[in-house]
C-alpha cells in the first residue's frame, strides 16, 4: 500500500470515529463536507439536504468566501445535475461539467468550475444529502486536471460511512422532538386531571367555609383568614390553567395568529432567562389561515434564533395586523453576526427558510444585524389583513 492511499485510510477512519460520536445532523454534516473535499482535493465542496419541494432544507459549503456568496443569493434548487443525483442517486464524475447537456449554466456571482464529482448519501433507498466536489487541485494549488477513479471510489466510501451516521442524527433529533412535544402533553393532563381539579375543590371548600363563618370576633378572624385561603387558590388556580395553556402545543388554526403567538412567547419565557415582551395591534383572526400559520412560523423560527445562539438579554416582539400588511419585528439585544458570513458558512439558522416563506406569501423578510449589535428580524406581508 503506497503512502497516499495509507494517508486517505486514515483520514477516511479519523471521519468515522468522530461521526460515530456526533449526534446533531448540522455537525455530521460539516464534518462529511470537509473530509470529502480533503480527501479528493477539491478546490470548493458544497452538501445539500433535499426538502423533496426540488429545494434544500440546508445547504453548506466550502472554498467559497463570504463575498461570492453574498453575490450568488439564492440557493439552488434540485435540477440540472443536482436533480440527476436524486433522479438516479449513482455517482457522477465529469472531466468538466461545463460539456454535459444536463448543465444549467451558473446564477451570477458563481465561481466558473470544470471538474466535478457528484456522490449521493443513500440510506434505505432514500437520498440524504448530495455531495457536490468541483476543480480537483494538485499538491502547488493549482488545476489538478479531473477527479479520478480512486478519488470517486474514496469519496463513495465516505458515503457509506456517512449514510449511517446522518441517519442516525435525523432520527435521534426528531425522536428527542418527539419525546419534548409528547412529555408536555403528559404534563399538560396530569395538570389539568389532578392539579388543577385540586385547586378548583380547594376554591370551593375555602368559599363555603367562608360563608359559615360569618359574624364577629374568632369567627370574623377566621372568616378572613378563609378568604385568603380562598384568594391564594384562585390565584394557584389561574396560574395553574395558564401553564397548562402553554404546554399544550399552540394552534393557531383554532385560537388565532395573536394567542398562537402569546402562548408561544409565555412559554420561552417561562423557561428561557430572557426578558420577553410581545405588542399585538389589530384583530385578533386574519381571514387567510395559512398566513397565520406561515407567520407564526418565521415569528417562532426568529424567537429560537435569537434564544440560541443571541446571547440575549431582552427579546421584544410586535405583530401589527390593524393596517393594509401583516407586520412582525423580532428583535434582541444580543451579540449579532456578520450575515454575509453566516449564508456562506451555513443556512441552518432558518434565514433561508424564512425568506422562502415571506415570498410564499407575496411578502418580505429583512435581517438587520452587525457584530455587537443585536439582530433585529422584520417580516412584512402585503394585503393579508
Amino acid at each position: 500500500m503506497g503512502s497516499t492511499e495509507a494517508v486517505a485510510l486514515r483520514r477516511l477512519l479519523d471521519v468515522a470515529l468522530a461521526l460515530g460520536a456526533e449526534r446533531r445532523t448540522e455537525p455530521v454534516l460539516r464534518v462529511i463536507l470537509d473530509a470529502a473535499r480533503d480527501l479528493a482535493g477539491a478546490r470548493y465542496a458544497a452538501l445539500g439536504v433535499p426538502d423533496g419541494a426540488g429545494g434544500y432544507s440546508l445547504f453548506l459549503t466550502a472554498g467559497v468566501d463570504a463575498a461570492t456568496w453574498e453575490a450568488i443569493g439564492a440557493l439552488p434548487r434540485t435540477h440540472g445535475l443536482l436533480g440527476a443525483l436524486l433522479d438516479c442517486p449513482r455517482s457522477i464524475r465529469l472531466a468538466d461539467i461545463r460539456a454535459d447537456s444536463r448543465f444549467r449554466g451558473w446564477p451570477a456571482g458563481h465561481p466558473d468550475m470544470s471538474s466535478f464529482l457528484g456522490v449521493p448519501i443513500v440510506a434505505g433507498g432514500e437520498v440524504l444529502a448530495e455531495l457536490f466536489l468541483a476543480d480537483k487541485i494538485g499538491p502547488d494549488k493549482v488545476d489538478g486536471g479531473p477527479f479520478t477513479e480512486t478519488d470517486q471510489q474514496l469519496i463513495e466510501t465516505l458515503s457509506a460511512h456517512a449514510a449511517l451516521a446522518v441517519a442516525n442524527a435525523q432520527r435521534t433529533e426528531r425522536a428527542r422532538e418527539l419525546s419534548v412535544a409528547e412529555e408536555r402533553a403528559r404534563l399538560a393532563r396530569e395538570l389539568h386531571d389532578s392539579v388543577t381539579q385540586t385547586l378548583f375543590s380547594l376554591t370551593l371548600a375555602a368559599e363555603s367555609a367562608a360563608a359559615l363563618a360569618v359574624g364577629s370576633g374568632p369567627d370574623r378572624a377566621l372568616a378572613e383568614q378563609l378568604d385568603r385561603v380562598r384568594e391564594l387558590a384562585r390565584t394557584g388556580l389561574d396560574e395553574m390553567r395558564s401553564m397548562v395553556g402553554t404546554l399544550r402545543p399552540a394552534d393557531v388554526d383554532a385560537d388565532g395568529l395573536a394567542e398562537a403567538l402569546r402562548k408561544r412567547v409565555d412559554l420561552l419565557r417561562r423557561v428561557h432567562d430572557v426578558r420577553l415582551s410581545l405588542r399585538t395591534r389589530g384583530p385578533v383572526r386574519l381571514q387567510d389561515r395559512t398566513v397565520e400559520r406561515e407567520v407564526l412560523l418565521v415569528a417562532s423560527e426568529a424567537l429560537a434564533n435569537a434564544l440560541q445562539h443571541a446571547g440575549a438579554s431582552a427579546i421584544d416582539v410586535s405583530l401589527d395586523t390593524g393596517g393594509d400588511a401583516v407586520r412582525l419585528a423580532v428583535a434582541d439585544d444580543g451579540t449579532g453576526f456578520d450575515l454575509a458570513a453566516t449564508r456562506r458558512a451555513s443556512h441552518r439558522l432558518g434565514l433561508t427558510s424564512m425568506r422562502e416563506r415571506a415570498e410564499a406569501l407575496g411578502g418580505t423578510v429583512h435581517v438587520d444585524t452587525a457584530p455587537g449589535a443585536g439582530t433585529r428580524v422584520t417580516l412584512e406581508v402585503p394585503g393579508a389583513c
